[in-house]
């Protein structure tokens, strides 16, 4: 069964730093697309960043870009994004995906929810102002 578990969420002030990471089990991801996604309340769940399974692509929202990094460890089955200078409009529940498909690029990316198939139950992320 496969499982994604996301950690590190908090409360936090504007400016700082955190890291999120994503643990999955159940499955080999090495060969597979990941991504992070958020939903703030009331909004619908938005794209952040995405990372080809190769680890040598990534994509950012531009709402991040230039502060959140995706990265993974594909022999630890992980991955991160480390959030730099956090923002008030930053908070939401983050939550990792993966993408079933092994056959797709090794630079190839996603973007889209409905590109993806195995989710976390999401980690809170809360900016003060």
């Amino acid at each position: 069964q496969v499982q994604l578990v996301e950690s590190g969420g908090g409360l936090v002030q504007a400016g700082d730093s955190r890291r999120l990471s994503c643990a999955a089990s159940g499955r080999t991801f090495s060969s597979r697309a990941m991504g992070w996604f958020r939903q703030a309340p009331g909004k619908e769940r938005e794209f952040v960043a995405a990372i080809s399974w190769s680890g040598r692509i990534t994509y950012y929202a531009d709402s991040v870009k230039g502060r959140f990094t995706i990265s993974r460890d594909s022999a630890k089955n992980t991955m991160d994004l480390q959030m730099n200078r956090l923002k008030p409009e930053d908070t939401a529940v983050y939550y990792c995906a993966v993408k079933s498909d092994e056959n797709s690029s090794a630079s190839a990316y996603y973007t889209r929810r409905r590109d993806y198939d195995y989710w976390g139950q999401g980690t809170q992320v809360t900016v003060s102002s």
